[in-house]
């Protein structure tokens, strides 16, 4: 076994894509508040590319490749659970990293941690990133960035992408403006007929509209409004990327537009105009889950209505057209 690191802090954040990006600010004020501190990220083989994006992060691991049995050879000599995972608090105790995180919400990290936070999520009125800061609390660190300044934390710097890479899908005489329509069932979601409407309400003259999603949403999309696709400013790119090169592809863009899922935080942390759109309910509300970014903003529906979201084209088409003509 590795002698264990006084300098070096684990992450531990195994679940999806959002989730993932709106911890990412934990390395970044660790790194500021702990200089020389390594900051290794453990997690799932998908959000790989997410992580290694950012300069604060030293190392990244890979939970399922890892096993109970790495997590003792990582010399580590703290974890922070950020999402509580049994499997990975047991083997954090077994492999006797000293300083184990979490919070004192979760029955088993009350033999599995020695340290805890109370920490409840579901009613609190603290965005997302606030509520992962403060589990950053048992390494001294309690003093906590605005949500106005956390954008500077993701440690993502703009990729220089030539423009060959995606000239076939980006005009530079228009602004680049992706849909990203579905959720994987993550949120609630706008309906793909108010894309649709958005879409013809948008000059052909000024936008560029991309349709972004995995192939199996773009096959559902596509049998749910057709009509969109024939749109002549509109061209479907689901099924295009892997995630790397869909994260290029977005800061290559000018905007984008999306319920709370995965891609609405990538976007706004390239630093994109990102526009999201939310429920009213907790805890799925924008106080929750609102993109964090320079040019991030979002828009709530006032009150619920059916499966969808109940918020009207014409408010988002008055946000996005601000977005042209600055």
């Amino acid at each position: 076994m590795k002698k264990p690191n006084p300098e070096k802090i684990i992450l531990s954040r195994t679940d999806n894509i959002g989730d993932v990006m709106l911890s990412l600010p934990m390395a970044g004020l660790i790194k500021t508040a702990m200089p020389g501190v390594q900051v290794v990220f453990l997690g799932k083989r998908y959000t790989r590319d997410l992580i290694e994006r950012s300069h604060f992060v030293d190392e990244f691991l890979d939970w399922e490749a890892l096993g109970s049995e790495g997590l003792a050879e990582t010399g580590a000599s703290a974890i922070v659970h950020v999402f509580p995972n049994k499997g990975i608090a047991q083997a954090a105790k077994q492999a006797s990293i000293a300083l184990r995180i979490g919070t004192g919400h979760r029955l088993y990290h009350w033999w599995t941690c020695n340290r805890r936070v109370p920490l409840g999520r579901k009613n609190s009125q603290l965005h997302e990133a606030q509520l992962n800061l403060k589990l950053l609390a048992p390494l001294g660190i309690d003093s906590f960035p605005s949500l106005q300044e956390l954008p500077s934390y993701y440690g993502w710097e703009s990729q220089v992408v030539k423009p060959e890479a995606f000239r076939q899908w980006l005009d530079p005489q228009r602004f680049n403006l992706i849909f990203h329509m579905k959720s994987k069932g993550s949120a609630r979601e706008w309906p793909v007929a108010r894309y649709a409407d958005l879409a013809k309400a948008l000059p052909t003259a000024r936008f560029n509209i991309l349709l972004s999603g995995t192939a199996e949403e773009g096959e559902r999309f596509r049998k749910e409004h057709p009509e969109i696709i024939g749109m002549p400013h509109v061209t479907d790119i689901s099924g295009q990327f892997d995630l790397s090169t869909f994260i290029d592809f977005v800061q290559s863009a000018d905007g984008l537009l999306a319920c709370s899922t995965g891609p609405l935080h990538i976007a706004a942390a390239s630093g994109i105009a990102t526009l999201g759109l939310y429920p009213c309910q907790r805890p799925m509300h924008a106080g929750r889950w609102a993109p964090l970014g320079t040019k991030a903003t979002w828009i709530e529906e006032k009150e619920a209505e059916g499966e969808h979201l109940n918020i009207s084209m014409e408010e988002v088409r008055q946000q996005v057209s601000l977005w042209a003509k600055a």
